[in-house]
């Protein structure tokens, strides 16, 4: 089985959330399925039905995390040496030449991905362009509106 990348920061997060749902959730909902019977007739028991459904997806996201988990390759960029170069888990300043806007990217893996907080996927473009370069260089990256080139103004492996 292929291992995927992750930062120990997601690592860290995925394991939170398997924690919550292990020790909060699910007993939560065991006690709704339960009183949910004590009122009766099973079949025409919405809440019965529902605390069914939120089990079920309960237990597919627990699923979901532990085999991530056990496929993830964490790797944790605080620790190694910066070099300049920019790999999986560095934080990324560039600047689009045309317009002289800076922007600040960390590449995490899918899972972490959030455009919101700035975490780019190591599968988005931006990242596989970037991927490989060092400080200084500019590079060429594909975007929706055409080819835009960049210069990479600081990299930051915290």
């Amino acid at each position: 089985m292929s291992q995927y990348p992750m930062t120990a920061r997601g690592a860290a997060m995925l394991r939170d959330e398997l924690n919550e749902l292990k020790t909060k959730t699910r007993p939560r909902i065991i006690e709704s399925i339960a009183e949910a019977r004590e009122h009766g007739d099973l079949k025409e028991n919405a809440e019965y039905h529902a605390a069914r459904e939120q089990q079920s997806f309960c237990e597919g996201r627990i699923q979901d995390i532990e085999a991530k988990l056990s496929n993830a390759q964490i790797i944790d960029v605080t620790r190694m040496e910066n070099t300049g170069k920019v790999i999986f888990g560095t934080t990324v300043t560039i600047m689009n030449l045309e317009t002289s806007k800076e922007t600040t990217y960390r590449i995490v893996g899918d899972d972490e991905a959030d455009i919101k907080k700035n975490l780019i996927s190591v599968n988005s473009p931006i990242a596989r362009g970037l991927i490989g370069k060092e400080l200084d260089d500019v590079v060429n990256i594909a975007t929706p509106n055409g080819t835009v080139e960049f210069e990479i103004t600081e990299v930051e492996y915290v």
